[in-house]
């Protein structure tokens, strides 16, 4: 069994993947946030074929640990997700992660108009794998 990663964005949802012994985080592909109901039904496809036992969605919060506008979209989505999901969801802190993946691909010399196509999804990879070592310790 594996979990999914989502970093959810008004314009694209990146999509992570753990390994089955749940210690590795791959990014798999952003999905197209709008409309809704076709973003909830690729997501609930890839629960079904990919083995998901959990959705961990990023959570935004400001850096003082409050949480915003982007945070409230972050709940909404989660509900409507939870209304057709057959697996549990969890949300996960994911303050400065897409930060951290424009440096990964920066640092991996990703010219700057694939790093627009690849961020999302390794901001859900850098996200999920935050998660997956809290599960090692």
């Amino acid at each position: 069994m594996r979990i999914l990663g989502l970093d959810h964005g008004t314009k694209r949802i990146g999509v992570a993947l753990s390994d089955e012994l749940k210690f590795i985080a791959q990014p798999l592909e952003h999905i197209p946030a709008e409309p809704a109901d076709d973003a909830l039904k690729a997501i609930i496809s890839l629960v079904k074929t990919r083995d998901v036992e959990l959705i961990l969605v990023g959570m935004p919060r400001n850096m003082d640990g409050t949480y915003g506008e982007a945070a409230q979209k972050v709940k909404a989505f989660i509900e409507q997700l939870s209304a057709l999901c057959p697996v549990p969801i969890r949300s996960w802190d994911e303050r400065l992660t897409s930060a951290q993946a424009n440096r990964a691909l920066i640092s991996a010399n990703v010219r700057r108009d694939q790093r627009k196509q690849k961020v999302d999804g390794v901001a859900a990879a850098v996200l999920l794998q935050s998660y997956l070592d809290t599960l090692q310790n």
